[in-house]
């Protein structure tokens, strides 16, 4: 029972957000159906024959499958609105905020995917362009520049670190050649001087000899001189080979003392002075190596920072050319899809409205393009009504333009927050439903009424909603029984716009007062009298979680 009651008040609650939508709806019906009790006895409605009933109009409790849903109005948008901004910097110095608009097509004109619609000002931004274009010339003329002197740079790197490694193998290896005990050059310059020593022994010793003879010569010239027997000339030749024997025997034995001596220097002081200068020539290369290692790797590394400064210029540069090309492009504008072009209302009160001559803004909006094939329908739910919808539900979507038509559409969106609003303390949530088919001639702006079916109960007793009378939360029918009308409590269940369900106190088969204002006392107008019909679906919220036994 309470649960009954519950789902009674939650959903009866959604229809007091919307009966004031169908209220003109109801009363016409009403009078529909009491033309109908007049004409049609037979059918669904009939008239009591007696005095008590003449006046009633009534209907009859037969099981119906009852659709369940919630009506709500709205206004259409398009399911896929395209804004179009300005994408042009202001480049003119004129003193006037923004970029000119050349020409602008119509506002509400239709437009297809790539059509031009919009022209701005572009002689400002054309001035920055050429001069962009000079200095990203020059900035590639340096950049090109730059990465030949890298190269270069890194060919003499190559270049001196080859010499300098060359250097010190040389170096090495010269060092090795003189210590080499066999081979080395010290031991071949120790053993050229020791040949020379034996080669002037044996000239000492011939010259020895010939200087004997000399003596000997000389002694026996001297002898045949003095017996008469050599002249004088031949004296003299003898005593000239004498001094020539003497001199050669001395130049031999001073030439001996010389390379002997060369030869201790060379071993002894010569030998150790090589040594040290051979081994300080290579502890020099391999620090010129190192040192041409480090000067490389300053020298590359400057040429890397100076390529990589040319590159970022250049990189800047480009894209600041880019930036102004874009931005040149940009000065013809074109629709981004089909649709509609809508001129954007001025943001405040200091912007002008969009025509031609009007100078806009970077970033502003400037108009939007519309699908107007695909719409979607923007309305808000009643907090009561809100545990129900929920996305994917399917709507049957109607236009106010256009009556005679309806659409399939689907719940998109719900919102999370309600919506603010200074003049009510009602919630609502903005909900969003698509139509699911492509409509022609539909405008956003059109007034739209949306049905959204969130359940249907096959086969079950209701009885339509101004048949019930409610006091002091409790419910009411008045029901025929022959020439008598009986007034019964009753048990409700969920309801739509123009049916609730009966769950308890009445049968099928049974007839219900559709009118009951005409079966209450007017004395009795303070507990029995009929809600009205702008009432009628608030009061029902207004049942209790437990009611008393139905009669």
């Amino acid at each position: 029972m309470k649960m009954e009651n519950r789902q009674s008040r939650g959903f009866l609650g959604n229809l007091m957000a919307t009966v004031r939508v169908r209220a003109k709806w109801i009363a016409g019906l009403f009078l529909v159906f009491s033309g109908l009790a007049y004409g049609w006895r037979d059918n669904w409605f009939s008239r009591a024959p007696s005095n008590q009933t003449a006046n009633l109009v009534t209907f009859q409790v037969a099981p119906r499958d009852l659709p369940i849903t919630i009506i709500e109005r709205g206004h259409l948008e398009s399911q896929n609105n395209l804004q179009v901004f300005c994408d042009v910097d202001d480049y003119r110095s004129d003193g006037i905020s923004g970029t000119s608009i050349i020409w602008i097509i119509p506002n509400g004109s239709s437009v297809s995917k790539g059509d031009l619609i919009c022209e701005l000002d572009e002689s400002g931004i054309q001035s920055f362009l050429d001069e962009q274009i000079l200095d990203t010339e020059e900035a590639k003329s340096a950049f090109i520049q730059a990465q030949a002197n890298l190269k270069n740079q890194d060919i003499e790197n190559q270049t001196s670190m080859e010499k300098a490694e060359l250097d010190v193998k040389l170096a090495e290896l010269e060092l090795d050649m003189f210590r080499d005990p066999n081979t080395g050059s010290h031991k071949l310059a120790l053993e050229a001087i020791e040949r020379l020593i034996e080669d002037l022994n044996n000239e000492i010793l011939a010259a020895e000899m010939n200087l004997k003879l000399a003596r000997n010569d000389n002694v026996g010239i001297e002898s045949l001189f003095k017996l008469g027997y050599a002249g004088k000339s031949e004296l003299d030749r003898s005593v000239l080979s004498l001094l020539k024997a003497e001199g050669d025997y001395a130049a031999k034995l001073n030439k001996l003392n010389t390379q002997m001596a060369s030869f201790e220097k060379l071993n002894k002081f010569e030998r150790q002075m090589q040594e040290l200068q051979l081994a300080g020539k290579v502890r020099t290369c391999t620090q010129n190596l190192k040192q041409v290692q480090l000067t490389n790797e300053a020298k590359m590394a400057q040429m890397q920072g100076i390529l990589a400064t040319r590159t970022e210029q250049l990189a800047k540069e480009e894209e600041r050319l880019k930036r102004l090309e874009r931005q040149l492009a940009n000065c013809k504008i074109y629709a981004p899809q089909d649709g509609m072009v809508a001129y954007a209302p001025p943001a405040s009160s200091r912007d002008a409205e969009i025509a031609e001559g009007t100078a806009v803004r970077l970033r502003q909006h400037i108009f939007s393009i519309p699908n107007l094939r695909q719409m979607q329908v923007e309305t808000s739910i009643h907090e009561s009504s809100l545990d129900r919808i929920q996305p994917g539900l399917k709507v049957n979507v109607t236009v106010d333009a256009f009556a005679d038509r309806s659409y399939t559409g689907t719940v998109k969106s719900v919102a999370v927050l309600p919506e603010r609003s200074y003049y009510s303390d009602t919630q609502k949530y903005k909900t969003v439903i698509t139509i699911d088919e492509d409509v022609y001639q539909l405008k956003p702006g059109m007034t739209a009424v949306s049905e959204v079916k969130v359940d249907y109960l096959p086969n079950v007793n209701a009885v339509p909603i101004q048949a019930v009378v409610q006091r002091a939360g409790q419910n009411w029918l008045y029901v025929t029984q022959g020439n008598q009308v009986e007034r019964r409590r009753v048990a409700l269940g969920i309801s739509n716009d123009q049916y609730v369900v009966v769950n308890k106190g009445v049968e099928t088969g049974e007839l219900v007062v559709l009118n009951p204002a005409s079966l209450i006392d007017e004395s009795d107008a303070g507990d029995d009298s009929p809600i009205s019909e702008d009432d009628a679906l608030e009061t029902l919220v207004a049942s209790t979680d437990e009611p008393a036994a139905i009669n």
